[in-house]
């Protein structure tokens, strides 16, 4: 999916942004930078875009986001109601892969770097211990000057490149190194609006129309773009809203298919199953005896 390139504002006084961000939303942009990212989310929750993945977000979530990797987070509607206008809050930290040097890389002792830099390319969502460490170290990066924030910067690279407790997001490589502004405005347009109205009915004619693209046009440019159908893509998203839905427990499934724009309840199975593997009630259940454990480790 083509995506909007981002300029990440770094002073010239520091090699690295770190940002400790408190804001209404996560903005709903689909962009790129040749920067990676490391992005905590400490408050909020919704759905997250990263590549060709679309997945849920929450609260103390750590993400790594490789160059040039087109991602946007974008805030449940709910949520977004029911706060403050500083709903969300996340630190980020954003650098260039040779920010303290070129040579570092090359250095025998590093040799991890280049290789936790190339999984990095898929997005990588971190757990566990190796995510209870980052959690300190990131708010030590906000505070840190000078020298102090290259060595928090070093330390949190240590624990990420020795880590095998983090997970793939996307499934391939999505990188992107041009944009052109009217595929930006135009994907963007789509997201937005299927996020914003995945529980009715949506026809090709309607969001083709957003597109000012002929059916068959739309049709052709959204599948040669993202890889998938604009159908294929719009399940996803019912799906994603279904995961929370069944994680919260409020709803039994009978309804909530429904909730997330599915017109029948054996449609819903199905589609359910062929994307998560699972059928929803072994989801909820793997969800509840994941939580159990990582509170038993706590």
């Amino acid at each position: 999916m083509k995506a909007y390139f981002h300029k990440v504002p770094i002073s010239t006084q520091n090699s690295f942004s770190v940002r400790h961000e408190r804001r209404a939303n996560f903005g709903t942009i689909w962009h790129y930078h040749p920067e990676l990212e490391l992005h905590y989310v400490i408050r909020g929750e919704g759905v997250r875009l990263v590549g060709d993945n679309i997945s849920n977000f929450s609260s103390n979530e750590i993400v790594l986001l490789g160059e040039n990797l087109p991602h946007t987070w974008r805030c449940k509607e709910e949520y977004f109601q029911q706060n403050s206008e500083l709903a969300v809050e996340a630190i980020v930290i954003q650098f260039l892969p040779d920010c303290l040097g070129r040579y570092l890389l090359g250095l025998p002792e590093a040799y991890l770097l280049p290789k936790l830099f190339e999984k990095a390319k898929n997005g990588l969502i971190v757990s566990g211990e190796a995510k209870e460490k980052l959690i300190p170290l990131m708010y030590a990066a906000v505070k840190a000057t000078n020298l102090n924030r290259i060595i928090v910067l070093l330390s949190i690279l240590k624990v990420l490149a020795e880590t095998d407790e983090s997970e793939a997001i996307a499934t391939t490589y999505h990188a992107f190194a041009q944009s052109n502004e009217s595929d930006t405005i135009r994907i963007n347009k789509v997201c937005s609006y299927t996020l914003t109205n995945y529980k009715k009915e949506i026809t090709l004619e309607e969001i083709a129309s957003i597109s000012n693209l002929s059916v068959t046009s739309f049709c052709r440019y959204f599948k040669f773009i993202t890889k998938k159908t604009y159908y294929d893509f719009l399940i996803e998203i019912r799906i994603s809203h279904a995961c929370r839905l069944l994680i919260e427990d409020k709803l039994p499934t009978e309804v909530l298919c429904f909730e997330c724009g599915f017109n029948n309840v054996s449609n819903f199975y199905r589609h359910f199953k062929k994307i998560t593997k699972m059928t929803p009630l072994e989801y909820k259940r793997n969800y509840l005896s994941h939580n159990r454990k990582e509170f038993a480790a706590a």
